[in-house]
């Protein structure tokens, strides 16, 4: 069985802080210290990280909502509907995300145009589609996973009960799927917040940006490790809970699947 995370990793990543905080004030004569640059920055930098959470919930709001369609397309009895929602989940899955992201922010219009008023479209927002696209593919292979483990038996017997195919996978199927789901889908979502600096590099000005324009404002080296390394724990801070609460689904899942 695997075992839940503890507080050790939290503990190392936590230390790696510390060390890299103590070097760095060691290693400098300034009389402004590395923990009164921190704070000074951290609001700014706390404003990034907010657009970073934002960007991930967005992103897996909107891709599991499309997964979700794509997913029971693939399991479709109907071939026009099955073959390109396979060859759709497995180009967007297979795709880096780096590419989709300047893919989206190059080709999605800059601003548009609604009942004779024109409005930009920031590019947090067109990178959060581009985010948007591998979420949805992988949902789509979650749904067509825990679709499909569930034994024939339960088809047979909504179809025993007069069921349609779709009667059958809305009341029958999906809510057995529900509990198969959770776990990859929350590790997924783990995978998007920490894929979210990503939109640094296509010009977004989230947390790894505002660390770098705050590394550019105060010229001190020696901030390097400790701004970088209180990000690293920021995210940490952020996954950290979601990963926790994946083991224990995983764990209630087996025990409800073996009882």
């Amino acid at each position: 069985m695997t075992r839940a995370p503890d507080g050790k990793a939290a503990g190392f990543a936590l230390l790696l802080v510390l060390a890299g905080s103590a070097w760095a004030q060691a290693a400098t004569p300034a009389a402004d210290g590395v923990l009164t640059a921190l704070i000074r920055w951290a609001p700014l930098i706390g404003q990034g990280f907010v657009l970073n959470v934002l960007i991930s919930v967005i992103a897996m709001a909107v891709g599991t909502l499309l997964g979700l369609f794509l997913g029971l397309g693939q399991v479709a009895p109907s071939r026009w509907l099955s073959r390109p929602s396979v060859v759709a989940t497995q180009f967007f899955r297979n795709a880096p995300w780096l590419v989709l992201l300047f893919y989206c922010i190059f080709i999605l219009p800059f601003r548009v145009t609604v009942l004779g008023t024109t409005v930009d479209v920031p590019n947090w927002l067109r990178a959060t589609a581009g985010l948007t696209l591998p979420v949805m593919a992988n949902v789509s292979e979650i749904v067509r996973g825990a679709v499909q483990s569930v034994p024939s038996g339960q088809w047979e017997g909504a179809a025993s009960l007069a069921l349609s195919r779709r009667r059958t996978l809305w009341l029958v199927i999906l809510p057995q799927c529900v509990k198969r789901m959770l776990p990859p889908w929350m590790n997924l979502y783990a995978i998007l917040l920490m894929s979210t600096p990503l939109a640094s590099i296509v010009g977004v000005e989230e947390a790894l940006t505002m660390t770098r324009n705050a590394l550019g404002a105060e010229r001190r080296s020696e901030l390097l490790i400790p701004f970088y390394g209180a990000l690293l724990v920021a995210f940490f801070c952020a996954c950290w809970p979601v990963a926790l609460a994946t083991r224990r689904l995983e764990a209630w899942a087996g025990r409800e699947r073996t009882a």
